[in-house]
């Protein structure tokens, strides 16, 4: 089955996550997939918009830690920066090689293809979700979606593309972090992170009339307005506090492996989902890869 699901529909291309079964939970080979697709829809001079989608009932539930599909010890082509595969490597070494370059390093990429992306969320935005939908330009949210950063609970502070005060206001960004509780789409429509919440039943129509409107915008137009604002937040310090934050995030992964099982401190599917008061089983009764960083 393909990971990953590329469709041209005019002017829009459609970049579809399909591991319904597990969530959508991100492997390493989804991450390339991905990475794919953004370049080719990059590529196509016809391609006007992207559309971020998540095959089945949910969005995203975050990094997989735990499918049978897990494949972070698996060697991939370097694409996102020059440091070195983590395969072969041990402790932190191997860890932060493979962070910066599948999660840190795609998504910094990802933020800045020249082309407006819109996030069509519905279900669970969780973790390694919310990063997804964060280097989108505009987010579009289903009535039943709801997103969340729960790996405190794991000691981390947060996921590794630490967006949360650009996202939405820092003290938001804190309770979410504290808490680790779900945010409904309503509340992440009023604190600015979503910017359109719509019955479940619309929200393939929604997202694409939208669609439809930025991409009879002039190409270099919206290109030019999308570079302005990415670098608007980086002057106001989003890059050099996100490379703070995942030194930071690193940290807590050193000090879990010392003291704890691992450096997730012992955490799996399971006992994320249980100490969020919630089930752990997927759609199909397997154990879903959710909450993880």
């Amino acid at each position: 089955m393909t990971v990953v699901r590329y469709e041209r529909r005019g002017p829009v291309a459609v970049v579809t996550m399909n591991r319904p079964e597990y969530r959508n939970a991100q492997n390493s080979a989804m991450t390339y997939a991905l990475d794919e697709a953004f370049y080719r829809a990059a590529a196509d001079d016809e391609v006007r918009v992207v559309v971020l989608a998540g095959e089945g009932p949910h969005f995203s539930a975050g990094h997989d830690i735990g499918s049978p599909g897990r494949d972070a010890h698996v060697s991939f082509g370097r694409r996102a920066g020059l440091w070195w595969d983590h395969v072969g490597k041990e402790g932190a070494e191997s860890r932060f090689a493979r962070e910066s370059e599948v999660y840190l390093g795609m998504c910094r990429r990802w933020r800045e293809l020249p082309k407006p992306m819109i996030a069509m969320v519905q279900g669970a935005c969780v973790a390694g979700g919310l990063m997804l939908a964060w280097v989108c330009d505009l987010i579009v949210a289903s009535d039943d979606a709801f997103f969340a950063d729960p790996v405190v609970r794991m000691g981390i502070p947060g996921v590794e593309y630490f967006a949360h005060p650009w996202a939405m206001p820092p003290r938001v960004a804190r309770e979410l972090l504290y808490t680790g509780d779900r945010m409904t789409a309503g509340r992440a429509y009023e604190v600015g992170m979503v910017n359109r919440v719509v019955p479940r039943e619309r929200l393939a129509q929604e997202v694409f009339a939208l669609a439809g409107r930025i991409a009879a915008m002039p190409r270099l137009g919206l290109a030019l307005a999308k570079k302005a604002v990415n670098q608007a937040e980086n002057l106001q310090g989003m890059h050099a506090g996100m490379d703070s934050a995942f030194g930071l995030h690193h940290l807590a992964h050193a000090h879990n492996a010392e003291t704890a099982a691992d450096a997730l401190a012992g955490m799996d599917p399971r006992s994320m989902k249980a100490a969020a008061g919630g089930s752990a089983s997927a759609p199909d009764g397997s154990e879903a890869a959710v909450d993880g960083p």
